[in-house]
């Protein structure tokens, strides 16, 4: 379960993509800082020994991780920043609503702060949802309203509009497996000590989640036994985090009639439809059928009451944090401290404007971008991605485990990859969002709905390929594979407490050019990535010997990464992480190659201490400052296809000849991998 404001087709439009998590904005003064990397450093710390310490050793030191967080990072401080710009925008916006938007963002930001109001509300935002479910009294009926129920909870399945992964061209219907209220499969069935108290601590956290909608002390942990049962027995036949990486394995284009063979006790034409989605061709495409055939015996072997039960809890579980305190605080109990390492929930005002990022976040990043990101910026990072493109072209000519006809293919899919940089071209019009002075919990599905109804009137329309998934002010980045595009917000390339004119090229080719703008061009060519042409579609365009001169060279990282315990004996899934950490490393040599014509590197003189090249390193280091809890480490060894921030640094680092050269690394070092385990792809 994905814990956000955006469920079914709302979320599913950042599903498929590689986003990979790093960046920042600047700040309002001009008052001298620190320099951005040097004061960071551990000295005490060897970097050959251990470089994730040495450059990011010194400010974890000083910056504990603050109890309403699970980490804390650069992310963070980017992230500060812009709570407050955000804060002050909505009460600007509250004062004085002098714009359709404005009116929408001083609505939703009013009903979201308004506790008292959303105290004494109490269960009454989902009480219609509830009744509804107690009114169902055959399987047919439970379907139904679990479609519609599904575009706000997310439960029974995932049903997502997007790009045709084989015909890049067209928006198809969807469906995915999902249902599940734990993270994914493996919180149902791996045996490690703290995975299985999670397990064992769930039924008793659904059962009081029951006795908020009415379930008495008996009857509540009776019901919470059968919905983990049920739970566990989808969770059964969906699919591990690395097999769902595999594009090719989880596409099953179908008549939906099909889907009604191996699926039959729902009608899942009627499912669709009661999703508002009446005009579609009546082919659609199955990641998981095994996940449908065992969903619809499901629905014949368990009783009509635990699926009613079923469908309760993630109701309420969908809405608890937009309900009462009481309500969100024994969320927050579950899902954030047990499953995250939280202390305490963030401040009402903050998680107000995460839902608003969430809701409406690109109404929020046009006034962002007027004043965080100039035409001066977006232009260095528009050359610098045609620097680091320049660069991977080199690097593919000069391979020599490839052949010259799938060189000529990667080259064009190269020189067809899209760049957007900063903040869309156009704008998304948000008039028709329902936001309006109305409990925080109907805006919050307003917000959803709208987003339904975007989705929906894609299909049968030209693919919008100047669209963006992300919002300008977003700490993120991606690659999509299906435009051949990377996505690079303004957020992603500033650094806090500094201009960008501030930065030395060091620092922007390691932290923008490698950690970013490589990264996501390197995705184009990942193990997944790489199965999709130049148009976008998924279709071999690998001579099969080059293909398995790929993997062969693929499984070297799979092993290296599989080699490294993050906590307690959970161990990083190489194969799970492999498209990341082939991305990272990527971005890193192709940083590093432009970097090493700047006039910077020529020179070679020190700042603050550092040479260049020296500062290129650390420059890709900032990009995963910070730190982590063991219990949101650990949820995200199972969950995340990105390795942990360390290892995204020592483990590719490793891999990097120049960083063996730069900094003396030797046998016998912690950083130290002979040359024969090294990774050699791009």
């Amino acid at each position: 379960m994905i814990k956000s404001i955006l469920t079914g087709t709302g979320l599913a439009a950042i599903v498929c993509l590689a986003a990979c998590n790093q960046g920042a904005p600047t700040t309002d003064t001009n008052t001298p800082t620190p320099d951005a990397v040097a004061a960071n450093v551990d000295s005490t710390v060897n970097p050959a020994q251990d470089f994730f310490d040495y450059a990011n050793g010194g400010w974890i030191k000083r910056n504990p991780i603050p109890s309403e967080y699970s980490s804390w990072g650069i992310g963070n401080l980017v992230q500060e920043e812009l709570y407050k710009r955000l804060r002050i925008i909505n009460e600007k916006a509250v004062e004085n609503p002098n714009d359709p938007i404005s009116k929408k963002i001083a609505a939703f930001w009013t009903s979201g702060m308004d506790s008292v109001r959303i105290n004494a509300e109490g269960i009454k935002p989902i009480e219609a949802e509830l009744k509804a479910i107690d009114a169902v009294t055959n399987t047919a009926q439970l379907v139904q309203l679990a479609s519609k129920l599904n575009v706000h909870t997310g439960a029974f399945c995932s049903l997502y509009i997007g790009q045709d992964a084989k015909n890049s061209d067209v928006i198809v219907v969807q469906l995915e497996q999902g249902g599940l209220g734990l993270p994914n499969r493996d919180y149902y069935f791996n045996t490690d000590d703290r995975t299985t108290k999670i397990r064992n601590a769930y039924p008793g956290h659904v059962a009081r989640m029951l006795q908020f909608i009415g379930y008495d002390s008996s009857s509540a942990p009776k019901a919470a036994t059968g919905i983990v049962a049920l739970e566990a027995n989808l969770a059964k036949s969906s699919r591990k985090l690395e097999a769902l990486r595999d594009p090719e394995a989880n596409y099953h284009k179908m008549p939906v009639a099909q889907l009604n063979k191996i699926a039959g006790n729902a009608d899942w034409k009627e499912f669709i439809q009661q999703q508002g989605i009446s005009k579609f061709a009546d082919t659609i495409i199955v990641g998981q059928p095994e996940f449908y055939t065992n969903l619809s015996n499901a629905l014949k072997s368990q009783s009509l009451d635990t699926w009613k039960d079923y469908l309760k809890w993630h109701v309420i579980n969908a809405a608890a944090q937009h309900l009462s305190d009481t309500i969100a605080n024994t969320d927050f109990a579950f899902y954030g401290t047990l499953l995250k390492g939280q202390d305490k929930q963030k401040p009402r005002w903050k998680r107000v404007l995460d839902a608003e990022e969430s809701a409406m976040g690109e109404a929020l990043g046009q006034l962002f971008v007027k004043e965080f990101f100039n035409t001066t910026a977006k232009k260095r990072y528009e050359n610098l991605v045609e620097e680091i493109r320049g660069e991977l072209k080199i690097r593919i000519e000069h391979l020599d485990w490839m052949s010259d006809s799938t060189k000529q293919k990667a080259l064009y899919k190269l020189s067809k990859i899209t760049k957007k940089v900063g903040y869309p071209d156009k704008w998304k019009d948000f008039s028709a969002m329902d936001i309006k002075q109305q409990s925080y919990h109907q805006n919050i599905e307003a917000a959803q709905q709208w987003w339904q109804n975007y989705q929906v009137n894609k299909l049968g329309k030209p693919v919008d390929r100047n669209e963006w998934d992300m919002t300008p002010q977003t700490y993120n980045a991606y690659y999509n594979p299906s435009n051949n595009e990377i996505v690079l917000p303004a957020g992603i390339f500033t650094v806090p407490g500094k201009r960008d004119e501030e930065l030395d090229d060091a620092i922007v080719y390691g932290y923008a050019g490698a950690s970013t703008i490589g990264h996501e061009i390197t995705h184009g060519f990942d193990d997944e990535g790489r199965q999709f042409d130049a148009a976008g579609n998924l279709k071999s365009w690998w001579s099969k010997e080059d293909e398995k001169k790929f993997n062969d060279r693929a499984a070297v990282m799979v092993k290296q990464f599989n080699g490294y315990v993050v906590v307690d004996t959970l161990r990083i899934n190489g194969k799970a992480t492999l498209g990341e950490n082939i991305a990272d490393l990527g971005g890193i040599l192709l940083g590093w190659e432009a970097f090493k014509k700047t006039e910077q590197f020529k020179k070679n003189e020190k700042v603050a201490g550092y040479t260049p090249s020296q500062r290129y390193f650390m420059g890709y280091a900032l990009g995963w400052l910070g730190h982590t809890k063991k219990e949101s480490l650990a949820k995200q060894v199972l969950t995340d296809v990105h390795s942990p921030a360390k290892f995204r640094v020592n483990g590719p680092f490793s891999d990097v000849d120049a960083f063996y050269e730069v900094y003396g690394v030797k046998p016998g070092d912690g950083m130290y991998r002979p040359d024969s385990t090294r990774v050699r792809i791009w």
